[in-house]
């Protein structure tokens, strides 16, 4: 992590950084000569911050990236044919108004009750929110 000048407009006392974070091989990958892909954060916070915190931050990117894709999946957050902002933000709206709604059915139902109710042989995904 690299130190750098805050912006201009910043609040009093920021700081900005440049995070490099590099991915974890498996030995076998290493073996065949791969190399580490690199991933490039450019981070801003105020006084105090430390590189545990804007790591734990650049963790959460993935939670957010698969909460979208997922919203995307399966409450149509993405199938939206609108011509005029007031409708497209209704529908962002509401696609993630229902999402939360799932998740948080998904998160109380119990686990063997959704297995139970399964006409399928196949197992489960993980994200899906059809009990």
């Amino acid at each position: 992590m690299a130190s750098l000048y805050p912006p201009e407009n910043a609040p009093a006392g920021w700081g900005r950084w440049l995070l490099v974070r590099r991915s974890i091989l498996d030995p076998d990958q290493v073996q065949a000569g791969l190399e580490p892909e690199l991933a490039y954060y450019l981070c801003a916070g105020p006084p105090g911050t430390t590189d545990e915190d804007l790591i734990r931050v650049a963790d959460t990117q993935w939670a957010i990236e698969e909460c979208f894709q997922t919203a995307k999946n399966e409450v149509g957050l993405d199938q939206y044919q609108v011509r005029r902002y007031e409708a497209w933000y209704r529908h962002i709206t509401l696609a993630l108004l229902a999402h939360a709604y799932l998740s948080v059915i998904a998160a109380i139902a119990p686990r063997d009750l959704a297995a139970a109710s399964s006409r399928s042989p196949a197992p489960r995904s993980g994200v899906s929110w059809h009990l």
